[in-house]
């Protein structure tokens, strides 16, 4: 069922804006049968007043009964009763002699109706905005199709009956909407409903309104060209006087129908997460984002893309650069998370449906399909300057939707994958230079804590790759234990084999960053990923890796690129490939048991080959 605010919410209530249904003191209660619900539908339509015998066997059956259809009626009537008020008399639905009623009602239906006539007082008190909300608050109360399951002739009758009412309604909504600008909006969801009822001229003709109000003058045209063809072939009438004097206004390019509109407030989202306090170094990469976004090209979208491994500071970055920038964006910033490293990651529709309605867009608004939610998103937005925050996303294909279409609009991706098919800017986020890292860990740890020990915090933020998130979590660690030193620590992280180990804190940890990244990889990925950090080497060339993995050269480029594509790999040089050290550290621990010293001894075997050939790329390889 829909909305319920407004009306009752205890003792009983009943719907036929929908599916029959009832509740009592917000519990729904069973009602049985189709008939049963059948003969319901007919007592609450008739407001409480008394229904006799035989308007109810006709509701049911129509003109064929059964042979004890009023015996089979008094038994519905008994078990609906005993549903409806199952503790107490007869205070409900109640009979006398040949006739049913129910009293005390509190129906959908009603309470729609008193909401429409307050908005038609709104309406002619000149409230159009207020008008708008009340009519939004009656249509929420429709949940579907009236009296939906419901059989017989009444029913049938009377469903046609509600639609036109609650689709009347809904036109009415339509025209506020055009009164208050919402021009784009009303053209989205005017082209779907005009679709579904192409019959209906008052439905042709707002549509054909707001798309001349937003420029579309050709196809305002082809609407009536095409509501004319379906009344002409479908009932040999030509379009009424009302249609007929709006086209030829349109086609006339009237200025007198741009009317007068009263512009409503509109919504200034301001999503961002807050920026972080200790942000620290990257000013090249701040920069450059920063003048990426607030520089259009010609009449291009500004799209930027920052890729980067697990834990480098991507999300951090661009929230860092959002908030810096926000000023340029003076009709909001929007921001979502795509959750591109779960295992279902957030669906384009939902995020579209989410900054529709932060943009303004009223719920019964958004469209139902994809493709017109990313159109009206495009349209609420084409008139607006708007930074839109994609972070953590999982393809070219989610993130695509989400763009806007007009020049005064930006964009900001952040993402594990590199995302070539989008039209941005692509940015590969590197680590932290050594000083950034040592100025992350200092201010983490705090400067009292690392007095006099400046050679082991290098050492620190280089065991940690200077990856931001591993130093984050190496001085979290040291801030929460004064007993320690930095030379400690370092002790610490000096033994590989428990480098990740000691790399968590609270609910930060780098290996669980690493995880993400690796379970998104197919068997192959995976098994590259593993073997290919086993030898000591800290980078590796294509020849070696095509030998270690028994695939031909063209099979295993292939595979590499798709890791570097995942962030998982770096390259510098054509065909040369390395790791992150802790990246490596991370591959290896996941060797499967089975993969022990005899898969060692095959990998190992085609680098010594390889070595004692002279590998012909290493000369061009730069080293991690």
């Amino acid at each position: 069922m829909g909305d319920v605010a407004g009306w009752s919410a205890t003792g009983l209530r009943f719907s036929v804006l929908g599916p029959v249904r009832a509740w009592r003191d917000g519990v729904e209660v069973g009602l049985g049968s189709p008939q049963q619900r059948a003969i319901l539908a007919r007592l609450l339509l008739n407001h409480g007043h008394a229904v006799t015998l035989d308007q109810l066997v006709d509701a049911v059956w129509g003109d064929g009964p059964p042979a004890r259809a009023v015996a089979a009626l008094r038994t519905y009537a008994s078990r609906m009763r005993a549903a409806l008020e199952p503790d107490e008399g007869p205070s409900v639905l109640v009979s006398a002699g040949r006739t049913y009623r129910l009293r005390s009602l509190s129906v959908d239906l009603d309470e729609f109706e008193r909401r429409v006539a307050s908005a038609g007082a709104a309406r002619a008190d000149g409230r159009p905005a207020d008008a708008r909300e009340l009519l939004v608050a009656a249509l929420a109360l429709c949940g579907g199709e009236p009296l939906a399951g419901v059989p017989g002739p009444y029913a049938r009758g009377q469903r046609d009956r509600l639609a036109e009412r609650v689709l009347g309604v809904l036109e009415s909504r339509l025209e506020l909407d055009l009164e208050l600008g919402r021009h784009a909006e009303v053209a989205a969801e005017a082209t779907a409903l005009a679709a579904e009822h192409p019959l209906r001229e008052r439905l042709r003709g707002v549509l054909m309104l707001a798309l001349w109000r937003c420029g579309r003058q050709a196809e305002a045209l082809g609407v009536f060209a095409e509501t004319r063809r379906v009344l002409v072939e479908e009932l040999g009438i030509e379009p009424g006087p009302d249609l007929a004097e709006l086209h030829r206004r349109v086609l006339a390019a009237d200025p007198g129908l741009a009317g007068a509109t009263v512009r409503p407030s509109v919504p200034r989202p301001a999503q961002l997460p807050p920026d972080i306090a200790d942000f620290t170094g990257r000013a090249g990469a701040v920069a450059g984002l920063a003048t990426a976004l607030t520089t259009s090209v010609g009449r291009a979208v500004a799209v930027v893309a920052v890729a980067g491994i697990g834990g480098v500071g991507k999300t951090t970055l661009a929230l860092h650069v959002a908030h810096a920038v926000s000023g340029h964006f003076p009709d909001g910033q929007l921001y979502v998370d795509l959750q591109g490293v779960e295992a279902e990651p957030a669906e384009p529709g939902a995020v579209l449906a989410g900054f529709l309605r932060a943009l303004g867009v009223a719920e019964s608004a958004v469209p139902r399909g994809l493709g017109e939610r990313a159109a009206l998103f495009r349209s609420v937005v084409a008139d607006r300057k708007v930074l839109v925050l994609l972070d953590n996303a999982h393809s070219v294909d989610q993130v695509r939707p989400l763009l806007p279409g007009a020049p005064g609009c930006a964009v900001l991706v952040t993402s594990r994958t590199r995302l070539s098919g989008l039209p941005a800017a692509l940015v590969d986020l590197a680590v932290l230079e050594p000083e950034e890292a040592v100025e992350l860990f200092v201010g983490v740890a705090g400067r009292e804590q690392v007095v006099g020990e400046r050679a082991a915090v290098l050492d620190v933020v280089a065991a940690c790759g200077f990856l931001p998130l591993a130093v984050r979590v190496a001085a979290s660690r040291l801030a929460s234990r004064p007993q320690w030193t930095v030379a400690c620590l370092s002790r610490k992280l000096a033994d590989r084999g428990h480098r990740l180990r000691e790399l968590r804190t609270g609910d930060l940890a780098v290996s669980e960053a690493f995880r993400l990244s690796y379970t998104r990889l197919d068997a192959v990925q995976a098994r590259a990923f593993r073997l290919l950090a086993l030898p000591e080497e800290t980078d590796f060339s294509l020849p070696v890796a095509a030998a270690a993995l028994d695939l031909d050269l063209c099979e295993a480029e292939d595979v590499l690129e798709s890791l570097v594509d995942a962030s998982l790999l770096h390259t510098r040089a054509p065909g040369r490939y390395g790791y992150h050290s802790l990246l490596k550290l991370y591959a290896r621990q996941q060797i499967d048991r089975q993969e022990g010293p005899p898969i060692w001894r095959q990998v190992e075997a085609p680098v010594d080959l390889w070595s004692r050939r002279g590998d012909p790329l290493a000369a061009s390889g730069a080293r991690n």
